[in-house]
C-alpha cells in the first residue's frame, strides 16, 4: 500500500519530517523518499529500497543535508518517489499512494500530446510522474487535481511541496485518510514553534506533538502552510473508506474518520465471541495483527488471552518481503516463537485478520499443534476474501487465483468467477461449504468470519461509506 506524510513548519523541519514518515513504515516495505525545498529553488531528496532494511538507518545519513522549513515523505510499496517537477506551475516535489488502473491508457494519452516521461520504476511508467504530468497540462495545482480525479481508476492521495506551501489531495472516494495535525510549541531554545503536518496515519502525531486539527474529505485539496490552510478544491459527497484498514493496514493508535483502528478491531472480536458457543480454554493470535481482535475475542468470551506465540523482536520486527513462497514461509515462522508451556492440552481460538492464500495460517496451525495445543479454532475478523483489492492494491498478489476462495470456486464450480454473490453471502449453502473447505485447508478443528453486517457495525459508519468490495464486490469508482 503505502502512506505519506508532510511538515511545514516556522522553524527548520527535519526532525518531524524524519520521524513522522518513519512512523508510516508498517504500511510497505519496498521504497521510502523524502524531499525538503532548502530554498533559493532547491529540493534535497533521497530515495532508498527498503526491502531487507529500515527507514531509520537508510536515511539516517541523509538528514543533514535537509536545512529548510518544510518537507514530505513517503514509505511507498510502489515506484521510486518522491519527484521533483520544474513546470509552468513551478517548481515542486510530490508523493502518491494509491492504484491507478488505467496507467497504461493515460501514458498512452499524454504521449499523444508530446508528453515525456523520464522516472521509469522497471521499465515502467512511474505512477507519481503520472501524476505529475496530469496536474501540469492544467492552467493551476487546483484544476489539475480536479483533472487526476476526473481521469484515474482506482485511487490516489498525495502531497505537493511547493516553494511555499504544501497542496494535499485525498483521492475521489476517500478510500485512504489524509489528517491534518497542529502543533504550537517551544522549542529548546525557548522560540515559538508552529507548525502543520499532513499524514496518511494519525499515530505519526502524538510524539511529535501534533493534534489532530482536519480531516479531508472524498477528492478535497487543502493548501497549507506552517500558520493557516485553506480549501482549494471542495470534498465531494460520495465516499468509500477502504475497510482494511481497520481490518490491517492501521496502526492501533490510529484513526480514520474519528474511529480508532483498535477499537474497530476490539469490537470485531468481541462481537464474533459473543455468537461463538465452542467451548475453549484460551484466546491467542499472530503478533501483532490479531492481537487488537484477539482481546475483543478474551473479553467478549470472558477467558484468558495468552501469547501462544510471541514475536522475536530484536531481529524480527518487521519482515522485507521476499521473491518466492518458501522464502516468506521461511520468514513467517522464523520471527514467531510458539510457547509450549502455554499451548500444552489447551483447547485453543487464534485469532488473525484475514485469510488471502492461507498458506502460512496453515503453517501456524500446524505448529500450534506440534506444540502441544489440544484444539486450534481460528476466527478471522473479517469476511472471506472473495475480490481482489481494485483501488488501495493492499495485496500484492499476482494473481486472483492466490486467493484461497477463488481456488476454491475454480475446483466447485469450474469458474472461478461463477456464482460470486452466492460465496460472498455468508447465509448460503455455497459459503458454508467454502468456509468448510478453508478448515479442512488449514487444518483447524473449527473456522469462523465475521459477517459483513458485522464488519459494518465494528466500524460504525454507514455500509455506503465503507468499501467492502474485497468481500462482496459492492463498490463503484472503477
Amino acid at each position: 500500500m503505502g502512506g505519506v506524510f508532510g511538515v511545514i513548519s516556522t522553524k527548520k523541519c527535519t526532525n518531524d519530517l524524519f520521524f513522522g514518515v518513519d512512523y508510516h513504515s508498517h504500511l510497505g516495505t519496498r521504497r521510502g523518499g523524502m524531499a525538503v525545498y532548502n530554498g533559493n529553488g532547491i529540493f534535497a531528496r533521497d530515495i532508498h529500497s527498503l526491502e531487507n532494511t529500515y527507514f531509520r538507518v537508510k536515511f539516517e545519513k541523509d538528514i543533514l543535508k535537509y536545512t529548510g522549513n518544510s518537507g514530505i515523505g513517503v514509505i511507498s510499496d510502489t515506484d521510486a518517489q518522491p519527484i521533483v517537477v520544474n513546470s509552468h506551475l513551478g517548481r515542486f516535489a510530490i508523493v502518491t499512494v494509491g492504484k491507478i488502473r488505467n496507467i497504461k491508457e493515460l501514458e498512452k494519452e499524454l504521449l499523444e500530446q508530446n508528453k515525456n516521461f523520464t522516472e521509469l520504476s522497471s521499465g515502467d511508467t512511474n505512477p507519481t510522474e503520472l501524476i505529475a504530468q496530469i496536474i501540469t497540462c492544467s492552467p493551476t495545482f487546483a484544476q489539475g487535481i480536479e483533472e487526476v480525479q476526473k481521469k484515474i481508476k482506482g485511487s490516489c492521495s498525495f502531497l505537493i511541496l511547493t516553494e511555499d506551501s504544501i497542496i494535499a489531495s485525498r483521492d475521489l472516494y476517500g478510500r485512504t485518510p489524509l489528517v491534518l495535525g497542529k502543533k504550537d510549541t517551544v522549542d529548546d531554545n525557548g522560540e515559538e514553534v508552529t507548525a502543520h503536518a499532513i499524514a496518511t496515519e494519525t499515530c505519526s502525531f502524538p510524539n511529535l506533538l501534533y493534534k489532530d486539527e482536519y480531516v479531508l474529505g472524498p477528492g478535497e485539496a487543502i493548501e497549507i502552510t506552517a500558520q493557516s490552510f485553506k480549501q482549494i478544491v471542495p470534498p465531494k459527497q460520495k465516499k468509500q473508506f477502504c475497510s482494511f484498514m481497520w481490518i490491517y493496514y492501521g496502526y492501533p493508535p490510529s484513526s480514520y474518520e474519528n474511529i480508532n483502528v483498535d477499537e474497530v478491531r476490539y469490537r470485531l472480536g468481541r462481537s464474533l465471541a459473543q455468537r461463538d458457543e465452542t467451548e475453549i480454554d484460551i484466546v491467542s493470535s499472530i503478533p501483532d495483527s490479531g492481537s487488537c481482535m484477539a482481546i475483543g475475542y478474551s473479553n467478549g468470551k470472558q477467558l484468558p488471552y495468552r501469547s501462544a506465540y510471541v514475536k522475536y523482536t530484536p531481529t524480527w520486527p518487521r519482515s522485507f518481503t521476499p521473491v518466492t513462497q518458501d522464502q516468506r514461509n521461511l520468514v513467517a515462522r522464523m520471527k514467531l516463537i510458539p510457547n509450549s508451556s502455554i499451548l500444552k492440552d489447551k483447547r485453543l481460538v487464534f485469532c488473525d485478520d484475514s485469510i488471502v492464500r492461507g498458506t502460512q495460517l496453515r503453517n501456524n496451525v500446524r505448529y500450534l499443534y506440534e506444540y502441544g495445543a489440544k484444539e486450534v479454532h481460528i476466527r478471522i475478523s473479517c469476511p472471506p476474501l472473495l475480490y481482489p483489492c481494485e483501488f488501495v492494491n493492499f495485496s500484492a498478489s499476482k494473481s486472483v487465483l492466490e486467493l484461497i476462495t477463488r481456488r476454491y470456486i475454480l475446483q466447485k464450480e469450474g469458474d472461478m468467477n461463477k456464482n460470486l454473490e452466492k460465496y460472498a453471502d455468508h447465509n448460503s449453502e455455497e459459503y458454508k461449504e467454502m468456509v468448510e473447505h478453508i478448515r479442512e485447508e488449514i487444518k483447524a478443528a473449527s473456522l469462523k468470519f465475521n459477517t459483513v453486517e458485522e464488519l459494518v457495525d465494528g466500524i460504525g459508519l454507514p455500509k455506503e461509506m465503507i468499501c467492502t468490495h474485497c468481500f462482496d464486490g459492492s463498490s463503484y469508482g472503477y
